[in-house]
This record gives structure tokens, sequence and C-alpha cells, in this order.
């Protein structure tokens, strides 16, 4: 399937979670997470959730790693195709972006040298590690400059595409894993 068809596909089917079904399966994929061999890293890159798109809910998993005492870094737009990235402190500040993305206002940024284990936004993904986001690309800008041993995982709702998605290009960076709430994927 092409990437235009699954985004819609996908935002309809989110659409029909309640908020319910949407914490519960959030809340799921936080736990599933403990069963992947990340946690002897330092620098683990999260995004913040946009309610109003029905994304997976990224605060249990912030919780769990607060709890584990990692580092918490958290992206912001920086210009076209372009994210910064920000330690996640008690004193930051943050603020819905033009998009309506919860982001940094500023602190402390760090390299994308730095970071370990990226979870990574999507729409879709297929049974190879491809995914579909909201076709911006700034995460397939921001992975390419990652270290090349970063751990990239995918939280999703739904399972795959048992199809591989037909309209990837050689910026496009697969997944090493995608969690959902009925099993874990590896690529």
């Amino acid at each position: 399937m092409l990437k235009r068809e699954l985004r819609k596909k996908y935002k309809d089917l989110r659409a029909d979670l309640t908020p319910i079904q949407a914490s519960d399966f959030s809340l799921i994929l936080a736990n599933e997470l403990l069963q992947i061999p990340i946690w002897d890293f330092f620098y683990y890159h999260i995004f913040l959730s946009m309610e109003d798109k029905i994304e997976v809910d990224t605060l249990p998993l912030i919780t769990l790693l607060q709890g584990k005492d990692k580092n918490i870094v958290v992206p912001k737009v920086a210009g076209p195709n372009s994210m910064e990235n920000y330690l996640l402190t008690d004193s930051i500040t943050i603020k819905k972006s033009s998009y309506g993305v919860p982001e940094p206002v500023d602190g402390i940024e760090i390299p994308e040298s730095k970071i370990d284990v990226v979870f990574i936004p999507l729409l879709a993904f297929d049974t190879i590690g491809n995914r579909v986001g909201y076709g911006k690309g700034y995460y397939d800008t921001f992975l390419n400059k990652c270290k090349k041993e970063t751990v990239k995982i995918g939280l999703s709702f739904f399972g795959p595409e048992i199809d591989p998605i037909t309209d990837i290009n050689e910026n496009d960076v697969r997944l090493d894993y995608c969690v959902t709430p009925k099993k874990t994927y590896i690529f």
C-alpha cells in the first residue's frame, strides 16, 4: 500500500478508539517495553504525545524511564525537516507548537550522537520494519543523524500491514522493534 492510503486508514482507525482504550493500550505498551533489552543505555529520546491525534500516550513510558533514572530527551521542531533535542528536566517548560506538538521551549540540548534509544511515533508499519509517519520527514532526517547502533522502536496501537509499504525511499529509516498492545515485533 502507499503511504498516503495508510495514513488515511490508520487515522480513521485511531479516531474509532475511545479515550479509555487509548489510555489502556498506552499503559500496556509501556509495560511491554520492559521485555526489550534496552535498559542498559543512558539517553532515551521520546516524543510528547498529541492528544487530539489520539497518539500513544508516552506519559507512562516517561514515568517508567524516570523510575529507572534514565536521561530522557524530547524533540523540538527547529526548521523544515529538522529537530533539536532537549534533556527533559523538572525545570523545562513545555508548550504546544503551531502543529499542536508539545515541545520544550529551551533547555539543555543533547546531540544526536549521544542518543541510544528512540521511541518513534507512527501511523502504520509493515512486517519488515518500514513505518509511515505524518509525512513531514522529521523523524527520518533525525534518525539519519543518529549513530548507526541507535535502537529505533515504534509505538503503535495496531499490528503491521501484511503487504509491504510500496513507496519507501532511500531516506526512510526502518525500525528495529515495534511494540503493539498484542505483540512486540523484532526486525
